[in-house]
């Protein structure tokens, strides 16, 4: 028997799961990042420390930085870490691998054509915006609503509310700017 035709492929890889077996899976995902990492799950403090190491390694001095001035103990041991040994930074490998051996498995990888230079544009005004907006929060969807709620922390709420309201006037912004 060919290994797609298998019952529990298609009900495991193939298949979508329920919300309830998401949030579930969310759930213990994020108990076991905080048991073996020491801090809820997160995501984008990686791509700042990604950004610090390599403009580190041109020259700079990203110790200067807003980002890290308020304490210069957790920098210095950033900078003695490596990218294989930061556990954020494997999270975030995970996530970029397991996303694309999903997307496989499931056979739902395309490429796509571009239909125009406004979808161009409105991607790379929607990431730039949503990157800003992560460093401004102090994270993302993730770090800041999922790990916040689930860490019973107010900010985690206030977070949710303010993603809604962003997600609205987005939608409303793509359809009449980006879509015609």
């Amino acid at each position: 028997m060919k290994i797609s035709n298998h019952p529990l492929y298609k009900t495991i890889i193939k298949d979508a799961w329920s919300y309830t077996t998401g949030a579930v899976l969310l759930a213990l995902l994020n108990i076991s990042m905080f048991a073996v990492g020491g801090s809820p799950w997160g995501i984008t403090t990686a791509f700042s420390n990604w950004g610090s190491w390599v403009f580190r390694s041109l020259g700079g001095e990203p110790e200067k930085w807003a980002f890290y001035a308020a304490n210069k103990g957790n920098f210095n041991a950033l900078m003695e870490t490596s990218f294989f040994t930061n556990t954020q930074s494997l999270q975030n490998i995970g996530i970029i691998f397991g996303a694309l051996l999903a997307t496989l498995f499931a056979s739902q990888f395309k490429v796509k054509k571009i239909k125009s230079w406004r979808q161009v544009l409105a991607a790379v005004l929607g990431g730039l915006l949503m990157g800003y907006g992560a460093r401004l929060s102090f994270g993302c969807n993730i770090g800041a609503f999922f790990s916040g709620i689930g860490s019973f922390s107010l900010h985690g709420w206030v977070f949710g509310i303010f993603l809604l309201l962003g997600a609205w006037i987005g939608s409303k912004l793509l359809v009449r700017f980006f879509m015609t």
